[in-house]
C-alpha cells in the first residue's frame, strides 16, 4: 500500500506542476486495508498534501474488509462506529467530501454532514459506483 501510495504521489506531483490552476486531482484506492509494506497514514497524508490552485487532492478510501464485523458503511463523518484499525486507518486518511460532492451524494439518497469522509467500508458494486460518481463528477456538468 505505502509502495502504491508513494508512486501515485510522484504522478501527481508531476501533474500537479503542469496544471497548477486545475481542479485538484481526486485518488480513488481500493484496498484490505492490511498494509504489508508500512503503516500507511504518512504516505496517504504526503498524498493529500500535494494541491492546485483549488485545493489538496482528494482521495478516496473503498476498504474491503476480511473482518466478519464490518458492516457496510458510506461516507461516516467519525470512525467510532468501525470494526478495527485497518478501517480507521483508512478513515483517518480519506479526504473530506467537498460541499459539492455532498450534493452528489445527497441526490444518490445520502444524508451527509459537514464532516462526511470520503470513505467506504464492504461496499456492493452499487455502492462502488456511487462512490466513484460522488468522487468524479466535473461540478462544471450540472
Amino acid at each position: 500500500m505505502c509502495q502504491a501510495l508513494g508512486q501515485g504521489k510522484r504522478i501527481l506531483q508531476q501533474w500537479v506542476s503542469q496544471h497548477a490552476n486545475g481542479f485538484p486531482p481526486v485518488v480513488i484506492h481500493i484496498t484490505d486495508g492490511e498494509s504489508t509494506d508500512g503503516e500507511p497514514s504518512q504516505a496517504m497524508r504526503e498524498v493529500t498534501s500535494l494541491a492546485s490552485s483549488d485545493g489538496s487532492t482528494l482521495l478516496f478510501n473503498l476498504h474491503i474488509s476480511s473482518n466478519p464485523n464490518a458492516i457496510s458503511t458510506a461516507f461516516p463523518d467519525s470512525p467510532s462506529q468501525l470494526p478495527d484499525q485497518y478501517a480507521r486507518t483508512l478513515f483517518e486518511g480519506a479526504s473530506a467530501l467537498t460541499p459539492f460532492m455532498r450534493s452528489v451524494a445527497a441526490e444518490h439518497g445520502f444524508q451527509l454532514g459537514e464532516g462526511a469522509r470520503s470513505f467506504v467500508l464492504n461496499a456492493d458494486l452499487v455502492l462502488v459506483i456511487q462512490a466513484l460518481d460522488i468522487g468524479t463528477r466535473p461540478s462544471n456538468l450540472r
